[in-house]
């Protein structure tokens, strides 16, 4: 079994065609995973990772795949991640297990709003990170920039360690600022890593890079500040020794610099992985929900984490990140969630769509189970005491589509595609419309349901009506209101009684609800039915029927009946009064406004903006760059529907947008 100091666990995270699939493929090649490099969008067998037919067709990653692979003494695994923003829910729960992460940029493009995304979720998880500037062969290639950008936009500390070779369509390879060396990479796909002495043209320039280098590290390490005064040489295990502390720390992000598609700075990137990027033992220690540490430690009791399910013809395969102890088939371990005891059948390692079969996993491994019903964000333990891991966080849909069979023996397939995929993917929902009876199915984009109903025709051969989309708008409260409501039902045997005052005002959080209840007016036994009747009145508002968000609830007094009253007549008194207060708040809708950005051509800028502002956009600023420019705006997804073909129509089929879920904002 390898050290556990030799695992690194990481992810492969960017703005959407940043080139993240392709640093996968390679990786797979220059550790010996795979024999031949196939491309994205190659026209033969496609990318390794990119294995579903819709990634393949749409020529993008729409799943999150897992692989393991071995770069000299250290075992890789990797998971590559999407880049679209309406499979975000992919990222966040990759990110939720891993240890470091590489994040890719494009040379030219820059930090974009994927970037901010991605580097926000990154954050939110404390994940150490390398990023990677890719595209450095594309005209307009421009590192230092990037690193700027880094800086500015992402609040972060880069430290360039390579220079490049040549720039644009001359980049040849990249020089190491650490051993002060020159890479190039020879052979029909980069295989043969050539290190040579630096070009006597660049030597001025790489001293000088790697002063600043220097001069950047040398406030993280004493004994280099000490050397650096007296003029001594810096030995490169010192220089090695602390980037990878100040990176682990969150302090630093190391910047390497190549080009995938020209097989070009891959390995150098996979020493980097190695020498920078935590392993399971050194990573922060994980806090539990009881903010009890967990050690990766192999002889400890058992802590393991569900984090992604997909259920196949021969059952559920649950891929599981293992924090402490040991796991092999046949064990007998604890669901943290529904108390119940579950035997462990097989463990089997991923290398995209194949698997093998393992004996046994630890302490930073991750596997995948077999067989093991259980929900995304599970926690399983063996030790005596219940243990649970925080969840991670989904974002809520902000799109809709109807769903309706054409014949009757498509509605038990489609309704057994609907209850795999929703158990699949958190951030897919699938509800009934009360007034129409309709099946409703929900996701974060016009893309992301697009992909389902490719898959649900496919896999399961349910053919189905589609309606058009509709926007998962928000109702809201502007203003406070009391109530005090009193429900009083007597039908000749034992009646219901109930009687709640307090009020309703605006608030920043979703729901609040505070109890003020002094002097035993209403007994405690009914305060938490009062609060499960107020959560009920917000499922639905008196507008058009949409949740209700932002609205702060205090109950302060009421009275109860000694035999009249129970929980249920509370419940509904509650929901009786919230109904009856929202009327006179100022109720009104919001509605989902999105961060648009779209990449075009100089000329057809104009048109552009001009476009977003009839869809009642807000332009943000543009950005120029050579020979196009990335306009940003924030425009409601009401008027977003059917932009791509709307966009292509003005900029003769140039320019390329992507749109994330910004804010909800007071319907115009």
């Amino acid at each position: 079994m390898i050290k556990r100091t030799r695992v690194r666990n990481i992810g492969i995270s960017a703005h959407i065609d940043s080139g993240k699939t392709t640093i996968s493929e390679r990786i797979l090649y220059y550790t010996g995973r795979i024999h031949a490099i196939e491309e994205v969008r190659g026209g033969g067998k496609g990318a390794t990772m990119d294995y579903m037919p819709e990634e393949k067709l749409h020529g993008i990653t729409i799943t999150s795949a897992a692989t393991t692979c071995t770069w000299h003494d250290t075992q890789i695994n990797l998971i590559d991640t999407p880049g679209h923003v309406d499979f975000t829910i992919e990222v966040e729960r990759a990110l939720r297990v891993l240890d470091g992460a590489v994040m890719v940029l494009c040379a030219v493009a820059s930090v974009q709003s994927q970037s901010i995304t991605v580097d926000r979720q990154m954050k939110r998880y404390r994940v150490p990170r390398i990023a990677f500037i890719n595209k450095m062969d594309r005209t307009g290639a421009n590192p230092f920039t990037v690193v700027q950008a880094i800086r500015d936009k992402l609040q972060l500390n880069p430290l360039l360690v390579q220079y490049p070779i040549g720039k644009e369509n001359e980049f040849q390879g990249v020089i190491d600022l650490v051993e002060m060396i020159a890479n190039f990479y020879e052979g029909e796909a980069g295989e043969n890593w050539v290190k040579t002495e630096i070009p006597e043209s660049l030597m001025h320039e790489a001293l000088e890079a790697r002063e600043k280098m220097l001069d950047a590290l040398s406030l993280f390490s004493e004994p280099m500040t000490e050397k650096l005064l007296a003029g001594e040489e810096v030995e490169n295990e010192l220089i090695w020794e602390t980037i990878g502390n100040a990176t682990k720390n969150l302090e630093l992000v190391p910047v390497l610099l190549g080009s995938a598609f020209k097989n070009k700075g891959v390995q150098n990137l996979l020493d980097a992985v190695a020498r920078y990027l935590p392993s399971p033992v050194e990573r922060e220690v994980v806090k539990t929900s009881d903010n009890i540490s967990l050690y990766a430690e192999v002889e400890a009791p058992l802590v393991a984490l569900a984090f992604k399910l997909t259920l196949e013809s021969f059952g559920q395969l649950t891929y599981t990140r293992i924090y402490s102890g040991t796991l092999k088939p046949g064990d007998i371990v604890y669901n943290a969630r529904t108390k119940q005891r579950v035997q462990i059948g097989r463990l089997l390692r991923m290398h995209a769509n194949k698997r093998e079969e393992v004996k046994i996993a630890v302490a930073g491994d991750i596997v995948a189970l077999l067989g093991v019903e259980c929900a995304s964000g599970d926690t399983f333990y063996t030790g005596e005491t219940l243990i649970s891991l925080e969840a991670m966080f989904v974002p809520e849909p902000v799109i809709s589509l109807s769903v309706v069979p054409k014949k009757q023996e498509d509605s038990d397939k489609l309704s057994k595609a609907l209850n795999r995929f929703q158990k699949e993917d958190p951030t897919f929902r699938v509800s009934v419309d009360a007034e129409t009876g309709e099946t409703l199915i929900s996701g974060m984009g016009e893309l992301h349901l697009e992909i389902y109903i490719e898959r649900i025709k496919r896999e399961y051969n349910a053919e189905m009506y589609v309606g058009k989309p509709a926007v998962a708008y928000r109702e809201t409260i502007g203003k406070k209101a009391t109530f005090d409501y009193r429900l009083k039902k007597q039908s000749g045997g034992p009646g219901q009684y109930a009687h709640v005052t307090g009020w309703i005002e605006p608030c920043d959080e979703p729901f609040v609800f505070i109890n003020r209840v002094v002097g035993g007016a209403i007994p405690s036994t009914f305060i938490t039915a009062c609060e499960k009747g107020f959560i009920e009145a917000m499922q639905a508002g008196k507008i058009d029927g949409y949740p209700v968000v932002g609205a702060k609830i205090v109950l302060n007094g009421g009275s109860y009946h000694q035999v009249d009253s129970n929980e249920f007549a509370f419940r509904m008194a509650a929901k009786q009064a919230f109904e009856t207060a929202f009327t006179q708040a100022d109720p009104h809708l919001l509605e989902p406004i999105m961060h648009v950005e779209v990449e075009t051509p100089n000329e057809y800028v104009g048109r552009v903006q001009g476009d977003l502002s009839s869809r009642r956009g807000l332009l943000l600023g543009s950005q120029t760059m050579q020979g196009y420019s990335v306009i940003q705006a924030e425009v409601p997804l009401f008027k977003m529907f059917g932009y791509s073909t709307a966009l292509r129509s003005i900029t003769s089929g140039m320019a390329t947008f992507t749109m994330e879920f910004a804010s909800y904002q007071s319907k115009v």
